[in-house]
């Protein structure tokens, strides 16, 4: 592979095949809450996420992702257009207590959730992830706690995508929607870039207040898929948090 998560090809090392990885907007980022922008023009963020009869599981060697039937929309809040819900997939680490990729005043969470939506107005994933405002990112913090009931149904079907490059269609209907926690309208907000390769800077950052919480063996689970690397598993998928620099991290909530 060319890039992945070793110390011979992880985060360190993008940048010199991927010149994205090295710019100016990157992600992810610590997010202090004592300078964040109260944007009172923040609109509620409008989830309209329906079921999708099939979906699509892959063990990319990197990481679990899920593909969609784009049936699902996200407007509202920073977004000034309709975004499809494209997949979804996770990041973790190698224990309970770390493998988010936002930090939040420097606290790491279990693992971290990506919901990656494009902008309706591109033709096509490629194209909106080219633009700067090609991609929207909900980001759902993930604590190790009490079993998380929907996320079990992608644990059992993680089971199906054990190697490395493995793929399964599941013709079983799933709402998105169930991976959200209670409180979606309570969110941080910013401008910044993909976290894998090639670190494109075309995300709307959309990181939810309120974390969900996994059990430690359904994060055990995410753990236990092969990796594409020589041999074991994708114990870590996680990368560090980026300058912010000159960006301003806005706010839904006082």
């Amino acid at each position: 592979m060319s890039w992945g998560y070793t110390q011979a090809n992880g985060p360190s090392t993008w940048a010199a095949s991927f010149p994205g990885a090295g710019g100016a907007a990157q992600s992810p980022i610590d997010i202090k809450t004592n300078k964040l922008k109260h944007d009172g023009s923040l609109a509620s963020i409008a989830v309209n996420y329906k079921s999708e009869a099939q979906y699509t599981a892959t063990n990319t060697g990197t990481g679990f992702k899920v593909d969609l039937q784009k049936a699902s929309e996200l407007s509202g809040g920073p977004l000034n257009a309709s975004y499809k819900l494209e997949q979804f997939h996770w990041h973790w680490g190698s224990s309970d207590s770390t493998g988010s990729e936002h930090t939040i005043d420097g606290k790491q969470y279990a693992a971290e959730l990506h919901l990656v939506h494009s902008n309706s107005k591109y033709s096509s994933f490629s194209e909106a992830s080219s633009k700067p405002d090609g991609l929207a990112v909900i980001a759902v913090m993930i604590e190790a706690g009490s079993a998380n009931e929907a996320f079990q149904d992608m644990v059992a079907v993680s089971k199906n995508v054990n190697g490395c490059g493995d793929t399964c269609k599941v013709k079983k209907s799933f709402n998105p929607s169930v991976l959200l926690p209670a409180r979606s309208n309570e969110f941080y907000t910013y401008h910044g870039s993909l976290t894998t390769p090639p670190c494109n800077e075309s995300v709307q950052w959309i990181v939810l207040r309120q974390s969900v919480q996994y059990s430690s063996g359904q994060l055990g689970a995410l753990r236990s898929l092969a990796s594409c690397e020589a041999g074991g598993c994708i114990i870590t998928n996680h990368r560090p948090v980026m300058p912010l620099g000159g960006r301003a991290v806005s706010a839904s909530f006082k």
